[in-house]
């Protein structure tokens, strides 16, 4: 089990700065492979299934696990894929809780 996935999403202090620079580099590091960011400001990835059935039941699961961190990604569906968009829109960036999310959001899609 990835560490950042045994971790649980805390919310932003007030004021609190995005990840920039080797931070960041080291938090991607720490997700399993797929992940990209895109801009230094939000997290993507996207995941293929057989059948859209597979890629909602995938979302479902998703929404249940951002509702239990408090953290929301941004999640587009279709027909056998699913694609995963995630930042910390309070700070403009990247937070540990972005990883965090990340990283339960591919337990998710090995189980």
């Amino acid at each position: 089990m990835n560490e950042l996935a045994q971790k649980k999403c805390k919310p932003c202090e007030e004021g609190a700065a995005p990840l920039k620079g080797e931070a960041l580099t080291g938090m991607l590091q720490k997700l399993g492979g797929g992940w990209n960011i895109v801009n230094g400001d939000h997290l993507e990835k996207l995941y293929s299934f057989k059948n859209f059935r597979q890629a909602l039941e995938f979302t479902n699961q998703i929404g249940e696990t951002a509702e239990d961190q408090g953290h929301h990604p941004d999640i587009t569906l279709g027909w056998g894929k699913v694609k995963v968009a995630i930042s910390t829109h309070s700070i403009g960036g990247l937070s540990e809780n972005d990883f965090i999310l990340a990283a339960r959001i591919d337990q998710i899609q090995s189980s």
